[in-house]
């Protein structure tokens, strides 16, 4: 019984009840950095998840900056700056004054074209009369010409008849002469009376040929009206060629003020007062804030992604706190490669292939003039996928 008991009082710690379920709790609770590790990969999971959709549904590029039309003000002349009307960063309607050039030299021709202008205007005013005075001189002396030509003729065909029967007499009176009828004296007179009226026949036809001369002449000098008539269009056409010289020297004139061709800012100017600028040279540069535009580089393996008039969501890194949306706009048909200023041959044969872009742009809003050509952003496509 001794043994029996003693068995059972080493027994008895073994099989206490209440110890054994608290043994028990303590061995399955999971120690702190579990958990952590737990939460870690879960977390990691949902945001890895969230990232996977974004990438699949989006498409991110962080090569892409604001862009604008930079125009380039240059000049058509050449001459002496003698004023720069604006500052870089100023803002200007268009036709607004930029730069003037010296016109001096340019004044004076225009000066010497309109003095010959008026020189030319002066000779065709001459012209002008001396055609009508010819023109009046020639109409009546013509007019006297042809009336003595007229007398001439009635004179000539008055003395025709008298001639004829003079010529009969004289040869009845030699004719009766021979028979004794007639006396010496008769017969003389009849001759000197057929010899007066030959006379008078023969001044007749002499004043008839002249006056058909002077009828002639009369007539040629009205031609002297034709001739009038061409140096009357010389001069026309001298001073048409005048006044070609004048507009294109008035021109010249005009373009030695340069102007602004459009409303937007002085980005950057190239030039001074005193300096001297020959035709094509830059003298600024100027831009439209109201017209800008993004332009994104995109790998060309994402381009099949990308079509018009998906929307854009913009972050600007000079405004991290605003938002900008855009739509794409156009995709580029040549990879930017293909403007480079400097070839890359492969005379080795070696060869590694990288990646090209094209770029898109991207149509975005204005927003009172903060987006600025060249600032960085990145954009968000969503590509649909």
């Amino acid at each position: 019984m001794a043994k029996d008991d003693h068995l059972n009082t080493d027994e008895k710690p073994a099989a206490a009840g209440p110890a054994a379920p608290g043994t028990d709790t303590r061995k399955r609770r999971l120690p702190p950095s579990i958990l952590v590790l737990v939460a870690a990969l879960a977390a990691g999971g949902f945001f890895g998840y969230r990232e996977f959709q974004d990438r699949i549904a989006f498409l991110h590029e962080e090569d892409a900056r604001v862009q604008a039309d930079m125009v380039t003000i240059s000049s058509r002349v050449a001459g002496w700056v003698t004023r720069v009307a604006v500052a870089e960063g100023q803002s200007v309607a268009a036709e607004t004054p930029l730069v003037v050039i010296d016109d001096r030299e340019a004044r004076l021709i225009v000066d010497e074209l309109h003095a010959q202008m008026q020189g030319v205007e002066a000779q065709k005013a001459r012209l002008r009369a001396e055609r009508d005075l010819v023109e009046k001189q020639t109409a009546s002396r013509l007019t006297a010409e042809r009336s003595e030509l007229s007398a001439a003729e009635v004179t000539v065909s008055s003395l025709v008849p008298q001639l004829n029967l003079a010529k009969r007499e004289l040869e009845r009176t030699r004719s009766l002469f021979d028979q004794k009828v007639a006396s010496r004296r008769q017969l003389d007179q009849a001759e000197t009376q057929l010899q007066r009226i030959e006379r008078e026949h023969s001044i007749a036809i002499a004043k008839l040929k002249g006056a058909r001369a002077r009828v002639k002449q009369a007539e040629a000098e009205k031609a002297r009206l034709g001739v009038l008539a061409g140096d009357l269009e010389v001069l026309v056409k001298r001073q048409v060629e005048i006044q070609a010289k004048i507009k294109r020297h008035e021109l010249d004139l005009a373009d030695r003020t340069i102007e602004s061709p459009l409303q937007g800012i002085v980005d950057k100017k190239f030039v001074d007062v005193g300096e001297y600028v020959t035709p094509g040279q830059r003298l600024m540069l100027v831009h439209d804030p109201s017209k800008v535009w993004i332009e994104a580089n995109i790998k060309e393996t994402q381009i099949e992604r990308l079509k018009v008039g998906q929307q854009v969501d913009v972050h600007v890194d000079a405004y991290p706190d605003e938002a900008f949306v855009g739509r794409v706009q156009r995709i580029g048909n040549t990879a930017t490669s293909a403007f480079a200023l400097l070839p890359s041959p492969n005379p080795s044969g070696n060869f590694t292939k990288i990646t090209q872009r094209l770029p898109v742009r991207i149509a975005i809003e204005q927003r009172q003039g903060r987006l600025r050509p060249g600032m960085m952003v990145e954009v968000k496509i969503a590509t649909g996928r």
